[in-house]
């Protein structure tokens, strides 16, 4: 239900002009509620017949934005998974609606891909010389603005930005969700829509991570298709210089968005096994920043302390490389941060109750649903290390996040009225 604030002077004497919804140049759904105060004049004096404008927000259902940023192959579809699980729900493209589309809807969440905001198809690109990390390959104007737009309870024709065929398919309408959460490329990038963000996080996946995983996924790849490497001359040197080919513009424009980020979650290479190149035992470092509104940092144990832990023993099954974890305060790019790290892998993940049991701040509704989400997705990628403990409780943060947000907005009125 829409909660509406009118502004007035004395008289209720009014007539009301309602226009119907119209769409703008730029995509939005708009309806205006204008009231026009009659006007009275009495003993020489007379008041204004002005008009008096309502104006009408989403209310119950104000809309709370997330930004995740990360480059393509770096985790940002399973952690959208991870995410909407949190709130309910499985996230799915829009009923009816282009069978390509990249949104996904959920009980409370859409998630929109920022793809749909380049400029420039695939051909375009092509032609340009350009990629679609760089900023001339994307509309930011149209992306803030919508943004803003949604949330401020608006709906909005977002574009869709085909993959399968490289081209911009026509719109699709996107209501006001509960939670919007935009990833992609660039959430941070542009000053505007990073302004929109209620919160923000970004996947920092090493070059040595990164290289080893696109090589995993794509051998897959390769040897489903066509059973054999050789016949269309791909190798590791290829898919190598595939990587290397974006780096300069990932450098440029990506990466750096990370100093902006109320978290990050940063992917590194094991330190438990000496020189490892296989990308298969992980360091995983949540990265918190302090003073964040309605964000905590996670802790291990005590609060602000420097801390080293190697769980593994009665209570927790270890091979070999084992597991290590740390927490303790630093500074990133210059802000104060809390960070919790992970090095190694779980064997059963119905003991990492144990180790859920020694962290604070974690935002769960009750003992164990960190390992009982962590069970419920076992299956997802990263779920035996720490990319899916950390997903998991960044989600679980935002959940939290998203209920102190609506709280504070639903009582401001309530305070209003009593002042």
């Amino acid at each position: 239900m829409a909660v509406c604030s009118a502004y007035t002077t004395q008289s209720l004497n009014s007539t009301c002009s309602i226009s119907t919804p119209a769409k703008t140049h730029l995509g939005f759904h708009q309806k205006q509620v204008v009231f026009y105060r009659r006007s009275s004049k009495r003993g020489g004096s007379g008041s204004s017949s002005g008009p008096c404008v309502i104006t009408c927000s989403a209310g119950d259902s104000q809309t709370v934005v997330i930004g995740l940023a990360a480059d393509s192959g770096c985790g940002k579809s399973t952690f959208m998974r991870r995410l909407t699980s949190v709130f309910g729900g499985a996230a799915e493209p829009p009923k009816g609606g282009n069978p390509d589309s990249n949104t996904l809807i959920s009980d409370m969440t859409t998630v929109i891909c920022l793809d749909d905001y380049h400029s420039l198809d695939r051909t375009g690109r092509k032609e340009k010389g350009v990629t679609a990390l760089d900023p001339r390959a994307n509309d930011f104007d149209l992306m803030y603005e919508q943004v803003k737009a949604i949330k401020s309870g608006v709906a909005v024709d977002k574009p869709i930005y085909n993959h399968v065929t490289g081209l911009l398919d026509p719109p699709e309408l996107i209501k006001p969700p509960k939670i919007l959460v935009i990833e992609g490329l660039h959430p941070m990038f542009d000053e505007r829509v990073r302004d929109l963000l209620d919160f923000s996080i970004y996947l920092d996946i090493s070059n040595e991570v990164k290289f080893a995983w696109k090589i995993q996924r794509d051998l897959t790849l390769l040897k489903t298709l066509q059973r054999d490497m050789a016949e269309r001359g791909h190798s590791l040197e290829s898919i190598k210089a595939s990587i290397e080919a974006r780096k300069p513009d990932f450098d440029a424009y990506i990466d750096p968005q990370k100093k902006y980020a109320d978290a990050v979650i940063e992917v590194l290479p094991t330190q438990l096994i000496p020189d490892d190149n296989e990308g298969k035992v992980l360091r995983v470092r949540l990265i918190m920043k302090e003073g964040v509104k309605h964000f905590s940092p996670v802790y291990l144990f005590d609060e602000g302390s420097t801390i080293s832990w190697i769980p593994c023993g009665r209570k927790l099954t270890c091979s070999y490389p084992g597991i290590k974890f740390h927490y303790g305060p630093d500074t990133y790019f210059g802000n104060e941060v809390s960070i919790l790290e992970m090095d190694g892998q779980f064997d059963r993940l119905d003991e990492l109750i144990y180790v859920e049991s020694h962290l604070s701040n974690i935002s769960t509704k009750f003992y164990g649903e960190v390992t009982q989400q962590m069970l419920k997705h076992a299956d997802f990628p990263g779920s035996n290390n720490g990319t899916g403990l950390f997903q998991t409780i960044v989600g679980l943060k935002i959940r939290d996040l998203y209920e102190q947000i609506t709280s504070s907005k639903t009582a401001a009125p309530l305070e209003a009225t009593k002042a």
